[in-house]
């Protein structure tokens, strides 16, 4: 199989127009479409908005009901941008290549699954935690990806229901048991947001109302892929860490030279970032107003914020996709980083 991503900009939270343009020039084929990740300006209406317009887009194209579109292709629309983020949405295509791919070289791959749908004395439980370790296992075994140290970065969208954070505790949590980061019998219902010792180095969790089960997208790199795009993780100790930024990029494939050289830039297809710089008050010992400040409310859009334009100085590119959550996800304060390179040929 052949996997791509492609990044479009985005005017405002219903455009869809880049990708309308792409289907109508054939470009992209509506079915090879599998999944939809979002950078949205604006709250979960918004959110909910750009859900929508991809929905009427697709369904024409692919004669099947808005509804079903809904339930087929996962759409993780992250909502709320601040600093110099870039609204955009990145599409996840997967093709079938024509040919017998024979490769010893490992390239990128994805797969999606989705929970059965939620219901609300679920969200936020160690049920939760169960759904999504199944999902997470279906995703991988989808992308055909045979080996945990392959996985580099995982993507949960899941609902926010009366449970809040505990729900993006909860994907976070089982997506970890999953790919064997954390033992099943170490979770109880107490672990959700209180056992920090309990972390996911691969996952990003975003809860949203538009969401009525979790939604997962596996990434990582596979030899029956004949992607030209291969991927790779790292962590970010704080918001400043350059070294760690730095490695994320060299797991790529790159050199990883500070700043990347015009060249490596070019290669850069996407990188996701989960922020956690509001899950302290400190960074290097030094406090920050995230919390206590006139715009303490936003803190995780701060958070992403502060990200974007770490992560974006070093690539050269506004148009990174930026979560935020403390939730089980990385060591408290660290960011969370998975690079996508172009190995071989020119950009889409």
């Amino acid at each position: 199989m052949n996997y791509q991503l492609i990044r479009c900009d985005m005017e405002h939270p219903g455009d869809v127009s880049s990708l309308q343009s792409l289907l109508e020039k054939g470009k992209v084929k509506a079915e090879t479409i599998k999944a939809i990740i979002a950078q949205t300006e604006g709250d979960g209406y918004a959110r909910g908005y750009a859900t929508l317009a991809f929905q009427n887009l697709l369904s024409s194209y692919l004669e099947i009901s808005k509804e079903d579109v809904f339930e087929q292709i996962p759409m993780m629309m992250i909502g709320k941008t601040g600093g110099l983020m870039t609204p955009h949405y990145t599409l996840f295509i997967k093709e079938d290549d024509c040919i017998e791919w024979v490769s010893e070289e490992k390239r990128f791959a994805f797969g999606v699954a989705s929970t059965p749908i939620l219901k609300r004395n679920e969200i936020g439980t160690v049920k939760q935690v169960d759904y999504v370790t199944e999902a997470v296992i279906q995703a991988m075994k989808e992308a055909n990806i045979d080996s945990f140290e392959d996985v580099k970065c995982v993507e949960v969208k899941c609902p926010w229901g009366d449970g809040g954070s505990l729900a993006k505790a909860a994907s976070a949590l089982g997506s970890a048991i999953a790919l064997k980061e954390i033992e099943r019998h170490k979770v109880s219902q107490d672990s959700l947001n209180q056992d920090h010792s309990l972390f996911s180095l691969k996952t990003s969790v975003s809860a949203g109302q538009e969401q009525v089960s979790a939604r997962v997208i596996v990434m990582g790199n596979s030899r029956s892929s004949s992607s030209d795009l291969y991927i790779g993780a790292g962590v970010m100790e704080d918001a400043l860490d350059l070294n760690g930024l730095r490695e994320a990029f060299v797991n790529a494939g790159l050199e990883g030279g500070t700043p990347l050289s015009d060249e490596e830039r070019e290669r850069v297809v996407q990188v996701f970032v989960n922020a956690g710089a509001d899950a302290l008050s400190t960074v290097r010992g030094k406090r920050h107003t995230m919390h206590t400040d006139a715009l303490a409310m936003h803190s995780g859009i701060l958070a992403k914020a502060v990200a974007n334009a770490v992560v974006g100085s070093f690539v050269g590119e506004t148009r990174i996709l930026c979560s935020a959550g403390s939730e089980h996800q990385g060591p408290q304060g660290s960011n969370l980083v998975s690079p996508v390179i172009r190995v071989k040929g020119d950009a889409l």
